[in-house]
């Protein structure tokens, strides 16, 4: 059933042919930290005037895709336009206390999410500052984020269906909160790369709160048609429903 109902389009393609990549760089990541701990931290974090590596390509792409949710273009997908005035199409007549009721359950929701990851984090933390786990570890944390990005967005969340109980990305309300997330544990490395990829992701999530505190209405399907099903361009959540209705049958 799913698979003859499935729509390929270009965000879902595009997702598809980058997340293997991603899984190839964590992996790739792993097996150097395996292999000789002290040199893969000292390659993932060696400054650029010691010679340009794939870390430093890595991080001018981070960067600069952090830029483009700052300063948003169409190539973003319809999770991260959805703050942008031209993708706002009113839906008539909508209801302003209806709208005042969604804010209020998603601030709630998203509040309970932002302290279990930063309880979460906190454990980290406290196992790097009692010398259980060190800096290339914090590293490996960043790259599992890394590929769980796209695990949210492909195949399972568990902020969604667990916290936010949103129907999919496209209207989920803490989506441009994932760069923020993925370089959490870089706070910890107090060096160039990880401090400045830690505060462009903190810079996204305040560009993304402030539209969200000052135009709402844009990111509610109830009042923007842009985020309701017939409209929607992208069709990310395909897999993950499949993935979620399997797991509601096997209950």
């Amino acid at each position: 059933m799913y698979h003859n109902n499935f729509i390929p389009t270009p965000k879902m393609i595009g997702y598809l042919i980058k997340f293997p990549l991603r899984i190839f760089a964590f992996v790739t990541m792993l097996v150097l930290y395996i292999n000789d701990k002290k040199s893969f931290y000292e390659y993932t974090t060696a400054p650029i005037w010691d010679g340009l590596n794939f870390m430093h390509i890595m991080w001018c792409i981070f960067m600069g895709f952090m830029m483009l949710h700052l300063f948003p273009t169409d190539v973003l997908s319809m999770g991260a336009g959805k703050s942008r005035s031209k993708n706002y199409v009113p839906v008539p007549d909508y209801s302003v206390q209806a709208l005042d009721e969604f804010v209020k359950s998603e601030n709630r929701k998203a509040r309970n999410c932002m302290i279990v990851w930063l309880a979460g984090n906190a454990v980290i933390a406290l196992l790097y500052f009692i010398g259980i786990i060190g800096t290339a570890e914090l590293l490996l944390f960043t790259g599992f984020y890394f590929i769980c990005d796209y695990i949210c967005i492909v195949i399972f969340c568990p902020f969604q269906t667990i916290g936010m109980k949103n129907r999919c990305c496209v209207n989920c309300r803490i989506y441009d909160w994932g760069h923020f997330m993925m370089f959490t544990p870089m706070i910890l490395l107090g060096t160039f790369y990880g401090l400045s990829l830690f505060l462009m992701g903190t810079a996204v999530i305040i560009h993304w709160e402030y539209f969200w505190r000052k135009y709402p209405e844009r990111f509610w399907y109830g009042s923007n048609q842009t985020l309701s099903c017939k409209n929607c361009k992208d069709k990310t959540c395909q897999i993950k429903k499949a993935v979620r209705n399997s797991l509601l049958k096997n209950k």
